[in-house]
């Protein structure tokens, strides 16, 4: 009685009521696997633990129903006009509310009855968010990819390897050497390299061929052929299975996968003339990612999607910025820190960014620098990326150094872990090349990893962040929530659950001098060396991706209603099982840092 007086639409019963519906309720278990129809005893069942799929024949997937919800299958058939079964997706346990009781409920009381004659359009609703449409760009290369590949021979000719390629009728040719894939040469090269440069076609072709080939495997999704498209700047993405070439896509394969596929804009930003070209082709961005998780697109790859769009944004303004200010007086390259560093961005990131410079930069030097830095940061503001209110920005002179003078700043870091420095690293040792010369980034990132990687006095300064805040729980598992304010009934799902994972895993791959930057790739990175077991890598994982599925959904809820994105999230509209995903995501954090105090602690003092 305690249970069911807590569920809708029981709770509006009185006490005599209730009492008098509990005594007729019989207690079931179901199985996982087990599968319920409207002929199975019949009656509302109430789930009281474990979880339930209700599909219609055709299998598609009306509501997901999880502790405290109901359902009676023979209503909900008649009101769905096809037939509807129940299938138990883990160990459940239910009470039954024998018919009889069921409709002398909905005849006595009008709450209860109105509870069950909106139950249809809520499920329907709720099945179009559980089952979306499938998305073009989610299929895999290997659907479109084509598999009628030209391959020659590194000592070739170049007219005859330009014969077989119109013989053929294909835009390129792989240069193998038995079975290894040595290059590629495409149309572009033959006119390039060969007829506008005067070369003789009689030259072998490994001498025009593009070496260190981008590939991409057969399994990966159209979403991650564009970005790699976009990231290296090429129209030809060799595709591999086992280690052996298998097939080509190209960008014409994916045009015709996606044809006018919001993501095309990525490849669009690049051809715009001026800032406020950018402005209107990124205006439609929140749409578009509304779109996407309507689709079903996973929170991780619209996290890619978008920190590609951004990277996109930030190139073109260093482009435009140098066609206005002339070539740069020394190599240089910007650098993308934080979020954007990990390729874990969604709506209202801000800009965290700064500059590392060649050694041989003079201060004569630096003007033409500010003068970029601030074109591209004003830039980004325009195109909706706020300025960072802590000024890690290329703008800040701090953030805009040569390398030497960087690593002497990892130094004293290291040495000095104050708060304040602690603070920096949790932005600055999450770092990616955006633009230039990525050897700078490269070498930057392997004195920050030597110099934590040795240094427990500063792991531990680490640890001691990474253990600063919480998750929002309480005792027995309730959610703590902000009280009163703007955020009531809220948290915070950046601050108290994305960044608790992002910390703990970037202190450990210091630790073990992991490279990686992306949170998925550090964690995979940490179960393969052994610095962290499979299960605690994997449910590591899984809370990550459970809070930035809320977060998104959330920050897309907000985009219908015409309001700007943030990350608190209000508990009382979650369904329950959504609330207890949350409560596990919440309980694996807390763990984790369990373990973090526990391999620091020493250091921690």
């Amino acid at each position: 009685m305690d249970f069911v007086g807590q569920t809708l639409p029981f709770n509006e019963l009185d006490e005599s009521t209730l009492l008098r519906a509990a005594a007729t309720l019989e207690v079931v278990y179901h199985r996982q696997g087990e599968r319920l129809s409207p002929e199975d005893g019949g009656g509302l069942r109430i789930v009281r633990s474990g979880a339930i799929d209700l599909r219609d024949s055709q299998n598609k997937l009306l509501d997901r129903l999880g502790e405290g919800e109901s359902f009676h299958l023979a209503r909900l058939a008649s009101a769905h006009e096809d037939s509807v079964s129940a299938t138990v997706i883990e160990d459940a346990l239910l009470y039954r509310l024998p018919d009889a009781s069921y409709q002398q409920l909905r005849e006595s009381h009008r709450g209860f009855d109105r509870y069950f004659h909106t139950q249809r359009s809520r499920r329907l609703r709720r099945a179009a968010r559980y089952e979306p449409q499938p998305h073009a760009m989610a299929q895999a290369v290997e659907s479109v990819m084509n598999q009628d590949l030209l391959t020659v021979a590194p000592d070739e000719a170049i007219s005859a390897v330009a014969k077989s390629m119109s013989e053929r009728r294909v835009s390129s040719a792989f240069v193998q050497d038995g079975e290894t894939l040595l290059g590629i040469v495409t149309d572009r090269d033959l006119r390039e390299r060969v007829l506008a440069a005067g070369r003789s076609p009689d030259s072998p072709v490994s001498d025009i061929m593009t070496r260190n080939l981008h590939g991409i495997t057969a399994g990966a999704s159209l979403f991650e052929a564009v970005l790699a498209m976009t990231r290296f700047a090429c129209h030809h993405l060799p595709v591999m299975r086992d280690g052996s070439l298998c097939g080509v896509v190209t960008t014409s394969d994916l045009m015709l996968a996606r044809q006018d596929d919001p993501v095309y804009l990525v490849q669009h930003i690049s051809r715009q003339a001026d800032v406020a070209g950018l402005q209107n082709l990124l205006e439609g961005v929140p749409q578009l990612v509304t779109q996407w998780v309507n689709a079903g697109i996973r929170a991780r790859q619209v996290s890619r999607i978008l920190t590609a769009i951004s990277d996109a944004v930030t190139v073109r303004l260093l482009q435009l910025g140098e066609e206005q200010l002339g070539p740069p007086p020394v190599p240089y390259c910007w650098l993308g820190f934080g979020s954007q560093g990990r390729q874990e961005q969604l709506l209202g990131a801000d800009q965290d960014n700064g500059m590392v410079l060649d050694d041989s930069a003079e201060p004569a030097h630096d003007p033409y620098f500010e003068r970029l830095a601030n074109f591209v940061c004003d830039g980004l503001d325009s195109c909706g990326y706020p300025y960072c209110n802590g000024q890690v920005m290329a703008t800040n002179p701090q953030w805009r150094q040569p390398l030497k003078h960087w690593q002497e700043e990892v130094g004293r870091w290291s040495t000095s872990p104050t708060p304040d420095a602690v603070m920096r690293v949790s932005i600055f040792f999450d770092i990616r090349s955006v633009h230039g010369t990525s050897g700078l980034c490269q070498a930057l990132q392997r004195t920050m990893l030597d110099t934590a990687s040795r240094n427990s006095i500063f792991l531990a300064a680490l640890a001691a962040n990474a253990l600063d805040g919480s998750p929002p729980l309480g005792i027995f598992r309730r959610f703590v929530v902000e009280r009163d304010g703007q955020h009531r009934d809220s948290l915070d799902l950046k601050k108290h659950g994305v960044m608790l994972v992002t910390d703990i895993a970037r202190l450990h791959a210091l630790h073990h001098g992991i490279e990686a930057i992306n949170t998925d790739e550090r964690l995979q990175a940490l179960e393969r060396c052994g610095a962290l077991a499979k299960v605690d890598a994997r449910n590591l994982s899984d809370a990550l991706h459970c809070l930035q599925r809320l977060r998104l959904q959330h920050q897309a809820d907000l985009q219908l209603r015409g309001e700007p994105a943030d990350n608190f999230l209000n508990i009382r509209k979650l369904s329950k099982m959504s609330r207890e995903q949350l409560r596990d995501a919440f309980s694996i954090i807390h763990d984790a840092q369990n373990g973090v105090h526990q391999q620091y602690r020493q250091g921690l003092g």
